[in-house]
């Protein structure tokens, strides 16, 4: 049984166009700042899964071969308008300048740490670039970014919401009532499905009788697109021309990135248990990186001594991140999880927190010795 998806036609792509033929709105800057923030994230990938198995972390998710997707689409928004990701999108951070040092924090969940230590790993969250939190549970992002779409909407302020999620996720509930919220209500969202092929160890010949993904839009009134994932120009494209129909309030698109999940769905996962090892060669040949240092050195944009000196400092900087993280101690005090989750705590998680201190004094934390 073939393991990848049946399709409508070919997915657009353009990263084998010509520069001057493609009519991008996309400077030479641009298309460098593209570029720098697939390599950082590859090179933090890289670290981090190396600190896990090393243990010097609990967990890590990689986005190995889908840089170009999230980064791509997060392009074509503005700086105000949301994000409602999953976990296989770290590059949109980078991408709107929060440090890689605050990202590792979060990994290790040190003192340091903004959510103090209270998500798991790559489950980032941050406030101050509209980054909403990622939840492991899949497709509860789906119906939270129609609902700021909605609100958005009835406010006026011509934002848009963005939500990305995994083939899986489109067999949740919410994958329904999202989409379908949306377009009733004709609401500015954009619905990132990003087909890697895989839902875990679950194939999407498997998960899915539809022609594609990007077909079931047409039962909830609203387009939808495919689009080659591990081409960021076609991505970029795309995306930029949902997010113009949705400002213009013509409501929500359903774009579908065929791409691949180039690694292990995470560091607890063995993917030779399921996928052909053909597969990853295949899709190797495909990577979007080095598609997209292929179309920059072929056009000019860059040499290879300069790809060279980016990936050198992503190195430099991640390395430095870690040394960093690792300095700022350990986890959070544990009495520290009581708070937050009231504006004033009531008096039944007070007793709760001086039980557990007490406890916690006698004994220590469980596991501890």
């Amino acid at each position: 049984m073939s393991q990848g998806p049946k399709r409508m036609a070919e997915p657009l792509t353009l990263l084998e166009s010509k520069k001057k033929d493609l009519g991008l709105d996309l400077s030479d800057t641009d298309l460098k700042r593209l570029h720098t923030t697939m390599v950082r994230i590859r090179k933090m990938d890289e670290k981090l899964i190396l600190l896990q198995r090393q243990g010097r972390i609990g967990f890590y998710l990689s986005c190995l071969g889908q840089e170009a997707c999230h980064i791509g689409a997060a392009y074509a928004l503005n700086e105000d308008d949301w994000l409602f990701p999953h976990y296989r999108n770290p590059g949109t951070p980078l991408l709107r300048g929060v440090s890689m040092l605050r990202m590792v924090n979060q990994c290790f969940g040190n003192v340091a740490d903004e959510i103090k230590g209270r998500q798991m790993p790559v489950h980032y969250s941050f406030k101050d670039i509209n980054f909403f939190s990622i939840s492991s549970p899949l497709g509860t992002q789906i119906v939270q970014a129609a609902g700021a779409a909605y609100a958005m909407k009835l406010r006026g302020t011509k934002q848009v919401a963005m939500t990305s999620f995994g083939d899986g996720s489109s067999s949740e509930i919410d994958f329904h009532s999202g989409l379908n919220m949306a377009a009733v209500t004709k609401s500015p969202c954009i619905f990132m499905l990003e087909n890697n092929q895989w839902a875990i160890s679950v194939p999407t010949a498997k998960q899915s009788a539809s022609e594609s993904y990007a077909i079931k839009a047409a039962a909830y009134g609203m387009p939808g697109i495919q689009v080659d994932g591990n081409d960021i120009l076609a991505v970029y494209k795309v995306t930029a021309d949902a997010v113009e129909r949705a400002r213009n309030g013509e409501g929500p698109t359903l774009i579908e990135l065929v791409t691949f999940r180039m690694s292990a769905h995470s560091t607890s996962d063995d993917p030779s248990r399921y996928c052909p090892p053909e597969e990853f060669t295949k899709w190797a040949a495909k990577d979007p990186l080095k598609r997209f240092e292929a179309y920059l050195l072929r056009n000019k944009v860059l040499t290879q001594a300069e790809m060279d000196a980016v990936a050198k400092a992503a190195v430099i900087e991640v390395d430095s991140a870690v040394r960093e993280a690792e300095k700022n101690g350990p986890m959070p005090p544990p009495e520290t999880m009581f708070e937050d989750v009231y504006e004033n705590i009531p008096d039944i998680l007070k007793d709760q927190q001086a039980a557990m201190m007490k406890d916690y004094r006698e004994h220590g934390l469980p596991g501890a010795h």
